[in-house]
Formats: C-alpha cells, structure tokens, sequence
C-alpha cells in the first residue's frame, strides 16, 4: 500500500514539474505541510499545523522569535504596573485586510470570543482565564486585570490571535469557508479546500513591511513520500518534518538544504486515570471486560515508562532525529529541572512493579494513535506497544488520521493514546496547565488532558509557580511542578522532536523551536 501511494506521488510531482517552473516565475512559493490542518478558526483547536497556518493572516500582541523569546506584535509594549494590572500599548497605524483600523476594542472583543467557541477539541482558554477585566484607557491602550499575580501574561498574548470586533459572534464555518479570514497579518486568505491545500496573498499594507513572496500556496502531504517526491521535483520549494529515512539523501543534493532545531513538541503517552471502572479499552489477559481501571495506580504507570527502550526508538525509529525525554521539555527551556533523566530500560523492573500492582500476568490494551501528525507516529507506536506487550501487558495498536484521532481523544474515547504536546508559551507551564492540570473549563485547566489525570497537589504547586513573579523562582518552582508530575506519571514522556525542514536552492529559513512554518519568514537566497 505505501508503495503504491509512493508511486502515485512520485508519479503526480514529476507531471507538476512544469506547473513548478510557472509558480517560480510568478515568485508563488509552494510549502508542503507534513499534516492537515482541522479548522481556520484560530480560537477553535490549539493544534500546531492551525496555528502556524493562521498566523499567516492573524496576529498576536506578542510575537516570538525562532528560540520563542517574546518580541512586539500588534502590542508595542506592556508593562505590570502593579501584580494584578498590566498596561499593553498597542500598534498604531495597523490596518485589518478589509481595511478597518486596529483599535482596542478588537482586543476586547477577541478575549470576549476566546472561551465561548463551541465544540473546541482543545481550546485556548487557558491563555485568557487569568484576565478577569480588560478595558481601553483610549483606543489603542489596554488596561488588563489578573485576579492573582500572573507574570505569564506576556506568554499568554502570544497564544491569542486578535480578530476584528466585527467577527466576535463569527462560527468557525465562517473561518473556514474564508468568510471570516479577516486579520492583520503579512498575508490575506485566497482559498482552502480542506485536506488539499490553503492559498494567501500577500498583504502590501503590512504594518511589517513588504515580505518576499507575493504569493504562497500551502499543500498539506501527509505522506512522507509524497512530500520528499515534490521537493526532489521542484513541485513545493519547502517541506515540513523531513523524512528520517531521507535525510542523508537530501543532505547530500546541491541543490537542497535542510535547517533543523530540538523543538518544544514533546511525545508522550497519555492514560485514562479519570474513570474508576470500565475503561473502553482495557482487558483481562483472557479478552475479558476488565471492571477496575489498573492505570490508575501509578506503579502501573510507572511500569509503563520503566518497560520504553527510549534510546531504541531515537537511534531505530528516529533516526537519531530526536531527543529522549525525561520530563515535559528538553533541558533547554524554562522550567525544567536537571534532576529528571530519561527513564532507563528496565523491562525487569516494570514487571516486578506490574505484579505489586496485582497485575503479574499483565493485561490486554489498545494504544491508539495518529498516522500522520508526528514525526513517524505509527512506527513509533508499533514501537510502544512491543515494548509493553514483552512485559505482560499485551497492547493491540490502532491508529487513524489525526483529525479522526483528536476528535474521538476529546470525546473520551480512549483508553491509551500517543500523542504530542508543543509549549506554546516556551516554558513548562503550558504542558503542566494544558496536559496535567485537573479538567476545569472554568479555569481554562486540562485543555488537553484526555487521560483526565488529576491530583490536588499538583495543581496547588501549578498555581503556585505560575503566580510567581520572580524569574528565578518560578523555574525552580516549575521544575518542581515537573518533577512531582513526573513522579506520578500524569503522562509517560517519551522523547523531543528534531524539527528539520528541506527547501530548495533559492529559499532558506531559519529553524523555529516551535515548530512553525512562517512564509514570512523565508528568505530568498541565491
């Protein structure tokens, strides 16, 4: 079957070689993009492939350079001018594509919008919670109120996508039918034909200057072989998530490049702790209906994490493109602790703790996974599940198409999924409010928590660290969030993405830790 669909794309890159020429000669740039996205509403799904896209044609207050170090966006400045009040100075001058002013009142309105998105499988609320008041002072300044000390506020912004006021009651059938692609971004929305692709143009009245590319067409080509076939033809000029398999090969054309970077995109397993009983996926060794849930007790859990030859999957399935995880972001970013190694291969060791548990035979489970979000996702999850199955705990796989896996992992419908997390903010709180923090629209907690992991204690230190507004004592009590987390097992990590992107003599991008793909900022080389 791979091989078949391999054919077909090499096949259909090599017939678009002329439609390529022609692309160049319009200076349209083609970006192939390594999975679909699910919406063009930017306040509907936090998902990395929605957000890179829509940050083509939305903006945030805050912008971030390629180490996510917070730089000005649509805001000029901001400033505390007391632990509960912030001051934001908005960008003067700024036009939306319909050509109406930039004003405060569309910040307002899009913190208005943010939580009332209906049916959102991971929502954004999180990043506007903390803001209890927000009023303008005069048009183009803000007055935001915390209900507690919330020194993240500037890391919030630059998750919050500001839209006109006119589209605060806009469904996400608007967005995504272009209706409502109305932003103040470097590029102006043309066309989606979902699965397909997305077509922008560039925006000339960019308060950012002129950008290189006048037009861009985004292809989305899950399929590994497809996307390396349309850049080795000169069909796309750009290619997300290079293969591992096909690294050497590019690596070695003249008239390629790749530029990669260790990403905040951590993989991890994810467990329901959240239902006592019946667990839709879980069995007895014999096939039964197992009544009590066994990964709610933590030596199960920490059998699991035991029984992962994590340095196998980097040098074996990896490639070495990738980094083996021992908490929620590589040691690199902010927040982490250095006393949280990877987990050694203990294959031993995790059946002794599966017997404490009761478990001494094992159990039947089903890992469910994407196929075509994370870099190898499915020969990572075969991985997994030989790996527990090898300590009694006999795990079937089953994976699906990433818009089909998010949405039923949002229904609950799992029992054990892979899955992969990016640190929006560039720091530890984001995994630990959005993955750990116990299940709380409300609070805008557990956005992503489809295991429905919860512990009081944990979310008391959470709340602690991220009220925090000394710098210095809010990594060490960060890192201490992470190391109880990590000691509960809330979630297995498993290892940190290597982002590599390929581009084609005459483009060159510098590689971003959050893993977007910005036409903006691709420059044209010789």
């Amino acid at each position: 079957m791979l091989r078949r669909l391999a054919s077909r794309w090499l096949a259909a890159a090599v017939l678009a070689t002329a439609a390529a020429g022609a692309a160049a000669q319009t200076d349209e740039l083609v970006i192939a993009l390594a999975a679909p996205i699910s919406s063009l509403d930017p306040h509907f799904h936090n998902l990395t492939p929605n957000n890179s896209l829509t940050k083509h044609v939305f903006e945030n207050l805050v912008a971030t350079d390629a180490a996510q170090n917070p730089k000005p966006g649509l805001a000029e400045s901001w400033r505390a001018l007391d632990p509960l009040t912030w001051e934001v100075k908005l960008r003067r001058g700024v036009k939306f594509h319909d050509g109406s002013p930039f004003t405060a009142e569309d910040v307002i309105a899009t913190y208005k919008r943010v939580p009332n998105v209906p049916n959102s499988p991971a929502a954004f609320t999180l990043f506007v919670r903390p803001v209890v008041s927000i009023t303008a002072t005069d048009s183009h300044t803000l007055i935001m109120k915390t209900a507690a000390p919330h020194p993240l506020l500037p890391r919030d912004m630059s998750s919050v996508q500001i839209i006109p006021k006119s589209l605060v009651d806009a469904k996400t059938e608007d967005f995504n039918s272009g209706k409502a692609m109305i932003g103040t971004g470097p590029y102006k929305f043309v066309e989606y034909k979902p699965g397909d692709r997305v077509v922008l143009a560039r925006n000339d009245g960019w308060w950012g200057g002129r950008t290189p590319w006048p037009r861009v067409q985004f292809r989305m080509i899950s399929n590994n072989a497809g996307r390396v076939a349309a850049l080795l033809s000169g069909d796309v000029q750009v290619i997300e998530n290079v293969p591992t398999a096909d690294m050497e090969r590019i690596k070695s054309d003249a008239k390629l490049a790749v530029k990669g970077a260790v990403s905040n995109r951590l993989i991890y397993l994810h467990m329901d702790t959240g239902r006592e009983k019946n667990s839709p996926f879980i069995r007895t060794k014999d096939g039964k209906p197992m009544e009590a849930n066994p990964l709610r007790d933590v030596r199960v859990r920490r059998a699991i994490s035991k029984a992962l030859n994590r340095e196998a999957i980097v040098d074996r399935v990896m490639e070495k493109q990738a980094v083996a995880a021992g908490q929620l972001l590589d040691d690199a970013f902010f927040g982490t602790s250095r006393n949280l190694p990877p987990e050694k291969f203990d294959p031993e060791g995790a059946k002794k703790l599966l017997a404490e548990a009761g478990y001494p035979n094992g159990f039947q489970i089903t890992l469910h996974a994407p196929n075509n979000r994370y870099v190898n996702d499915e020969k990572i999850a075969q991985a997994v599940a030989q790996f527990l199955t090898r300590i009694g705990i006999e795990t079937k796989l089953e994976t699906m198409p990433s818009n089909v896996f998010f949405s039923r992992g949002s229904k609950l419908e799992f029992s054990f999924m892979l899955a992969g997390w990016a640190s929006e903010s560039g720091d530890t709180s984001s995994p630990l409010r959005a993955l750990l923090g116990t299940f709380d629209p409300a609070q805008g907690l557990g956005a992503a928590n489809r295991g429905r992991f919860s512990d009081a204690g944990l979310d008391a230190m959470i709340t602690t660290a991220v009220t925090q507004v000394d710098d210095t004592k809010r990594r060490m009590l960060l890192a201490a969030a992470s190391e109880k987390a990590v000691s509960l097992m809330g979630i297995v990590p498993v290892h940190y993405e290597v982002s590599v992107w390929g581009m084609r003599r005459g483009v060159d991008y510098a590689a971003r830790a959050d893993q977007y793909t910005f036409a903006w900022e691709m420059k044209q080389s010789k």
